[in-house]
This record gives structure tokens, sequence and C-alpha cells, in this order.
């Protein structure tokens, strides 16, 4: 199925069911795609889509407090970067790592993973209607 359409029914509020078929292939037939040329494209638009459906279902049209995990775990993974830099810096300059640096690190990871797994935890239970 269309990655945009399953995102459009769920947005509604549609129930998606998948069904079993047994795919016919002839004999010596082989997928053309190829996956270092679709990574990057197909990732893309699943984030672009991922960020469609939190705006439209969990901001328009009901407001949802996982928003805020999603963004604030997102901000603490994003944060990490530059934390992670700066002691590889004071790893290979100095030869030490500071204890502060090394601590930051722990708690955005951390406190960034948990509330991204409460976000997608909320997002599983607001959606646990739909299953089919």
């Amino acid at each position: 199925m269309p990655n945009d359409f399953l995102v459009t029914c769920n947005i509604y509020n549609m129930r998606v069911m998948d069904v079993p078929i047994n795919p016919v292939y002839g004999v010596g037939e082989k997928s053309g795609i190829r996956v270092s040329r679709v990574i990057f494209s197909l990732s893309f638009l699943m984030a672009r889509l991922f960020v469609r459906r939190m705006v439209q279902k969990y901001i328009i049209r009901d407001f949802h407090p996982l928003i805020f995990f999603y963004a604030f775990g997102g901000f603490l993974l994003i944060l990490d970067i530059p934390l992670i830099v700066r002691l590889f810096y004071f790893w290979a300059t100095v030869g030490n790592i500071p204890k502060i640096n090394a601590l930051a690190i722990l708690f955005c990871t951390f406190m960034g993973m948990q509330s991204i797994l409460f976000a997608m935890l909320f997002d599983m239970e607001a959606n646990r209607e739909l299953k089919g």
C-alpha cells in the first residue's frame, strides 16, 4: 500500500487490516529496487509523513500530550550531538573525559529515549481501537 494513503487513513481514524496474499513470481524473476538508491528518499518520505500525521491528528484534529513527549525526546537527542562532539574533543586533546559532560550525555540519552518510548506508547494506545 502507498505510505501516504495509510497515513491519511490513520489521520481519519479508518481501520486498515492486513490480508495475506501469496505472491506469484515468474521463474528467475528478481526485484529491480536498489536499496542504496531508495533508502534516503524513503526515509525522508517516512519522516515527512510522520510529522504530517502528528500535526494533523494530534495537534489540529484533537490535541494529545504525546506531541510534547516526542518534541522533548527529539530535543534531548539532538542536544546529545554537541555534547558527544565536546566529549571526543576533550578526550582527544586533554586525554580525559569531563565527568559532567559524560553525565549530561547519559541524562540526555536516557531521558530522550524514555520520552520517545512514552510517546510511542501513547500513540499505540490512541490507535488501539483501529486494530482490525
